[in-house]
């Protein structure tokens, strides 16, 4: 049976930090993680992906920003949040699933998604 719970959002002022998390159970030989984030009225957009090997891939808007990680022992995917701007505002899912090829940031991909957490950055 495979359940993700995202936990972690809040508020924060621009220039700090948050820490998401994603209890992921059932996921531990899916192949794709991803965090994705989303707007009313908007698409999903892929924000940070690792892979079961430890490749971690990023959009160029959070690239040395964000650091996505994944404990497969728990089994937990985190999104460290660093620098956080106002443009980070938004719903934070997580999501996986079991082969994407290079497809990370492709919501069309993913089977299995949270309920998500909300961000909000003033």
């Amino acid at each position: 049976h495979v359940q993700l719970v995202e936990s972690g959002g809040g508020s924060v002022e621009a220039g700090g930090s948050l820490t998401l998390s994603c209890a992921a159970s059932g996921t531990q030989t899916m192949h794709c993680m991803t965090w994705f984030r989303q707007r009313p009225g908007e698409g999903r957009e892929g924000v940070a992906g690792v892979e079961s090997d430890g490749t971690t891939s990023y959009a160029d808007s959070v690239k040395d920003r964000f650091t996505i990680s994944r404990d497969n022992d728990k089994p937990t995917l985190y999104l460290q949040m660093e620098n956080l701007k106002s443009e980070d505002s938004d719903m934070y899912y997580c999501a996986a699933t079991y082969a994407c090829g290079s497809s990370w940031s492709n919501s069309r991909v993913f089977t299995y998604w949270g309920l998500g957490t909300q961000v909000t950055v003033s």
